[in-house]
């Protein structure tokens, strides 16, 4: 909706490094007018997440068929000193949040960002050991709940 909002929020905020802005008229892939800003911001792991303003103010709306807890971005951070940190902080701003959530090998904190995206800061507190254990079950899972989700449908 708005790049200036978007950059105070996930740099002063949230300490990620405004690193590349594009300002164009034209839409490279397609060649349509549409005067934009694409703003990117440079995350620890040197990835970024990137965002644009196409000058109108008018903020993406969220599906109304999906609730608003669903479609997020997780970042991680390092400890959960840090994640307390950061909670205290986004708390210090005004910014609303659920969490610390215990997901026994995660902890979480969830807020939405001022274009109503919703973003969860998260630290292992498990053992990769631990985490790796569930790798081989991961498909098997994932085949059971294909079969559930079916069966419900279907029904």
């Amino acid at each position: 909706r708005d790049a200036e909002e978007t950059r105070a929020f996930y740099e002063d905020v949230l300490g990620l490094k405004l690193a590349h802005l594009v300002k164009s008229d034209h839409v490279p892939s397609t060649g349509e007018f549409c005067p934009y800003v694409h703003v990117f911001f440079e995350l620890r792991d040197g990835s970024y997440i990137a965002f644009f303003d196409l000058g109108d103010n008018i903020a993406a709306e969220p599906s109304p068929n999906t609730p608003a807890w669903v479609n997020h971005l997780a970042l991680e951070l390092d400890t959960e000193e840090e994640l307390q940190a950061a909670k205290e902080r986004l708390e210090e701003q005004g910014i609303q949040i659920v969490g610390v959530t215990d997901h026994e090998i995660i902890k979480s904190i969830y807020f939405f960002d001022p274009n109503g995206i919703r973003l969860e800061l998260t630290t292992r507190i498990a053992e990769q050991e631990e985490l790796d254990r569930g790798i081989p079950d991961a498909r098997a899972g994932l085949a059971a709940w294909s079969r559930e989700k079916a069966a419900r449908l279907n029904a």
